[in-house]
């Protein structure tokens, strides 16, 4: 197995994530740290006294670019993708590969993710899709003992997941457009799409910093989010949902702005770091010009999806449906 960690800043929380993984049970396992720094930090951070081998690349390719070298850097029949933000216990690899094992038809596993807040809430037990391809943490912000359990869920964080190769070859890597977010889901949709399931493996926890690079309400993460959630819709959502898909986001709107009015919610979090309401509508318009530059791609990319399915368009509605959130609950969380 090779376990990937992207870095951009290769400080004290990379070397905190090395250090976990050197204290895993198991040890059949390679490190490979994708230095997104373009400045040798991972080198300086002494990433290779863990055992980690270093990829250089010259710049910062995005979140998802990083995972797709490190998986051409590998031959192992598994691929498990840790932030350089987060810490595994020790039990988090042999349980994500026991799970694995059993579970023959799922190519993604999905690890119980605490938040670094002395591991009383959950980050994500997997992931949820709205009906305008918004995606949030399953169960964030709740007790981890709430989700003790294993189940089938959509697909899994990529802050602490694993994939399997044979998954992955079949219906390609992580699309490097997304540069950051939401790059997991939709992956996870087109391996839905193709047949391949996802398993919650509550024993293999991580405790994670959440947002810690771009921020938890940076202009950054707003835009990326609105643009690529419009990447996830178009590329993976049946033609019947694309059509009510608007709906569902004037819907995801107003609740926003009820979550100003009530100071709750990721874009009241957006104003609270000073950052306007113009402000806003702006990064949402510039998201959707970037959509409507790249509409000929997105349809390029939708055929392959399609080309690639086991799944008829009825029975992925279904499925994603059993994994519905509303608009509302997008905006709370």
């Amino acid at each position: 197995m090779t376990v990937v960690i992207p870095t951009l800043t290769a400080g004290s929380a990379l070397v905190e994530c090395l250090a976990s993984l050197v204290r895993q049970k198991r040890r059949d396992f390679e490190i490979v740290v994708v230095d997104n720094s373009g400045s040798h930090l991972a080198r300086e951070a002494e990433a290779e006294r863990f055992g980690a081998r270093i990829v250089e690349p010259e710049r910062n390719i995005g979140f998802g670019a990083a995972i797709n070298l490190g998986f051409r850097e590998s031959r192992a029949p598994f691929l498990a993708t840790l932030n350089d933000d987060a810490e595994a216990h020790s039990g988090w690899l042999d349980a994500l590969l026991e799970a694995a094992d059993s579970r023959p038809d799922a190519g993604m596993f999905a690890s119980q993710v605490r938040l670094a807040d002395g591991g009383c809430r959950l980050d994500s037990a997997g992931l949820l899709v709205a009906g305008d391809g918004s995606s949030k943490q399953r169960g964030h912000l709740e007790a981890p003992e709430q989700f003790g359990d294993p189940a089938d869920v959509l697909c899994p964080s990529a802050s602490a997941a694993l994939y399997r190769r044979a998954m992955l070859e079949e219906i390609g890597l992580f699309d490097e457009d997304f540069f950051l977010y939401c790059e997991d889901t939709d992956l996870g949709l087109r391996a839905r799409w193709a047949g391949w399931n996802c398993q919650y493996v509550p024993e293999a926890v991580v405790d994670h910093e959440y947002s810690s690079s771009a921020g938890a309400a940076s202009p950054l993460k707003a835009y990326c989010v609105e643009r690529n959630r419009l990447y996830v819709l178009l590329k993976n959502f049946p033609a019947g949902l694309l059509l009510r898909a608007p709906f569902t986001t004037l819907a995801r709107y107003f609740w926003h702005l009820v979550s100003v009015v009530e100071d709750r919610g990721s874009a009241a979090r957006f104003r609270r770091e000073r950052h306007g309401v113009l402000e806003l509508a702006f990064i949402v318009a510039r998201a959707h010009c970037a959509v409507l530059f790249r509409a000929g791609r997105l349809w390029k990319k939708r055929r392959e999806v399609r080309r690639k399915a086991r799944l008829t368009p009825r029975e992925f509605r279904g499925l994603l449906k059993r994994h519905w959130i509303t608009p509302r609950q997008v905006t709370v969380l």
